[in-house]
């Protein structure tokens, strides 16, 4: 299994997942930077993912929606704070209103890094939350959800690295 840890901190209000996983650092980030990728293993499996925009720049907005085996829907948006190629991705996200638009009344913070290793990359998602009520109402089902999604990792990277045009 590719997840090496999940660890919480109610301290710094943040939970951190890492995945080791047998590939070159660009092709573990191409798979985060790449909406088509990324929805192939964002949502655990039973609640895949749809990337309705992705403006991969800073100051850009994502957002995305998961559909539940019984159609239940849910809806999310991230606003990319900080993207250094190949190294570090930094957002903010929240959840989506009923109509898709960011509901930013509740907002968190992400920072996902790519390292080299030995047998391959690694990447670290931290999220942060805003308070400790929030992070104990997330910290498990992000917990859980982050586990299966990155396991669905393996076989997106077992693709080659897309061309540049």
């Amino acid at each position: 299994m590719p997840v090496t840890s999940v660890s919480s901190d109610p301290k710094t209000l943040s939970l951190t997942i890492v995945g080791e996983y047998p590939v070159k650092v660009e092709r573990l980030w191409e798979a985060y930077a790449d909406p088509r990728q990324l929805e192939r293993f964002f949502g655990p499996p039973d609640y895949p993912a749809t990337f309705t925009r992705h403006d991969f720049v800073v100051g850009g907005l994502a957002q995305w929606e998961m559909k539940g085996p019984a159609g239940e829907c849910y809806g999310g948006w991230w606003r990319f704070v900080a993207i250094e190629p190949p190294r570090r991705i930094e957002l903010n996200d929240g959840f989506s209103n009923a109509d898709g638009t960011p509901n930013t009344d509740v907002e968190g913070r992400m920072v996902v890094s790519f390292e080299s290793t030995k047998t391959g990359s690694r990447v670290s998602v931290v999220s942060y939350y805003p308070n400790v009520e929030i992070m104990e109402q997330m910290v498990v089902g992000q917990s859980e959800g982050g586990r299966a999604a990155m396991a669905q990792l393996d076989s997106i990277l077992a693709e080659p690295l897309a061309a540049k045009e």
